[in-house]
């Protein structure tokens, strides 16, 4: 069967693949239809995420059928339809006695340590398939995405009467916000690009956006404008860009969280005595956890979420090598992607 598979930066290539063999204990067979393109794929492409392993077959927001199960499984059938969690852990590790699945000491997320899904068919362990009767494979294919967006929250825990802003209007960006919003938080949201801001407040509902300059003076008093002079309680920066990270803090208010939840392989610094003197704390957020990746399909099947203003691209899998290269444009006004693999 054709799978595509990235063999260094900015090279796709289609190859041949066995189908899988019948899966062993604990496992199960999917057939992969939907497959979400995030800013992982693109730091990949481009040769700029730090975990990524070459060559590799993409994809890790899935929408999958279960097709097969080995002995021992009971959660899912064949026939159902689900979301994949696709960080592989080891079950054996501190962090994952601990629970902290997310961050295994030995963990491979699909698509990047591992080859994922833009292929018909894989096994994938069965403890990572979250079953709904109710979504389209394309909803089931941004669970992921919107796990990050929860993950973030739940490392900084706003209250409903806590500012939370958010730096970057992306994908993750966009699912920082969704979650902000259901904590009841007010939300303001930070942006190069225009015509994100214009997505934010017409699709998501957010009426407070800033049009960053690039100047960081002049974000700040765009921000404290505003606010009446308030820094924020919570900021979650979404850019992955080292310059955007590297000035996040300066967001940060009295006894404020900063949760870092983008990517970047360049070091970060930032100034100690401010950090001191405004009692802040940093975060780090990797992933998301099983808990989450529930938690979020019952909110879309209950109608607290709409994911359908978010994909505003599609393409079959045998256009894809032609058609990511302009996903990258951010004149293409991309805000999800998505590949029909079935």
């Amino acid at each position: 069967m054709k799978a595509i598979q990235l063999e260094q930066p900015k090279a796709f290539r289609v190859i041949d693949v066995p189908e899988p063999a019948q899966p062993g204990p604990g496992d199960a067979v999917v057939r992969v239809f939907r497959v979400g393109v995030c800013g992982t794929d693109y730091s990949g492409y481009l040769g700029k995420m730090p975990f990524f392993s070459y060559p590799r077959i993409p994809g890790h927001e899935l929408g999958v059928e279960v097709v097969a199960v080995g002995e021992g499984v009971t959660n899912v059938k064949p026939g159902d339809k689900a979301a994949v969690e696709p960080y592989i852990n080891c079950q054996k590790c501190y962090s994952c006695a601990r629970g902290h699945s997310n961050c295994c000491e030995n963990h491979q997320t699909l698509g990047v340590h591992c080859d994922g899904g833009l292929r018909p068919l894989f096994t994938v362990p069965a403890r990572k398939l979250h079953i709904s009767t109710k979504l389209s494979y394309e909803q089931l294919a941004l669970v992921e995405t919107l796990g990050i967006g929860l993950h973030a929250i739940n490392r900084a825990n706003p209250r409903a009467d806590e500012t939370v802003f958010v730096i970057g209007a992306g994908p993750i960006g966009l699912s920082v916000i969704e979650f902000a919003k259901l904590a009841g938080a007010r939300v303001i949201v930070m942006d190069l690009n225009e015509q994100r801001l214009k997505f934010v407040r017409e699709k998501m509902g957010v009426s407070e956006t800033i049009l960053s300059k690039g100047a960081f003076d002049d974000d700040v008093k765009a921000f404290t404008d505003l606010t009446g002079g308030k820094l924020g309680n919570v900021v979650v920066d979404a850019t992955g860009s080292a310059k955007c990270m590297n000035v996040a803090y300066n967001f940060v208010g009295f006894a404020g969280r900063l949760v870092w939840v983008g990517i970047t392989q360049d070091e970060l610094h930032f100034t100690q005595p401010l950090m001191h003197r405004r009692e802040m704390t940093f975060l780090a957020s990797r992933n998301a956890l099983p808990h989450e990746f529930i938690r979020i399909i019952r909110l879309i099947e209950g109608g607290m979420l709409d994911t359908r203003p978010w994909i505003t691209h599609r393409a079959p899998m045998d256009e894809l090598i032609g058609v990511f290269p302009t996903w990258l444009k951010p004149e293409t006004g991309v805000v999800k992607a998505m590949v029909e693999v079935g």
